[in-house]
């Protein structure tokens, strides 16, 4: 990771309510572990990793949750584990009063780097 990814990531984090900021950093560190290849920067407005595949992971804080944007093909792969948050097409919701499912999103993580280039 840069410098300057670094520091817009920690712009990013300091913007947000201090209870959120913490899962925003484990977050970042469960992405990180999975994909350490992975290229991290911002995307509209929010933190984002590119995978080696360029595959575009996303994160954000909102007022009740954590949004977490993998993408369409991830969220039904997993779609039984995640069963108990609300999900759209690409995106789930973790509720920021709850633990963050680390192993899960890693294993999204590395789901998703393993996919082709296209994403559906």
């Amino acid at each position: 990771m840069t410098k300057q990814a670094t520091a817009a990531f920690e712009r990013y984090v300091a913007a947000c309510p201090a209870r959120v900021r913490p899962l925003l950093q484990e977050l970042r560190a469960a992405i990180v572990s999975a994909a350490p290849n992975a290229v991290e920067g911002i995307s509209y407005d929010m933190p984002a990793f590119t995978l080696e595949n360029a595959t575009r992971i996303g994160f954000g804080a909102f007022k009740s949750h954590v949004g977490f944007y993998p993408g369409a093909a991830a969220v039904k792969e997993f779609k039984r584990e995640l069963a108990s948050y609300k999900t759209t097409k690409g995106s789930v919701a973790l509720p920021i009063d709850q633990p963050l499912p680390k192993a899960l999103i890693m294993r999204i993580v590395r789901f998703c780097g393993s996919r082709s280039k296209t994403r559906t």
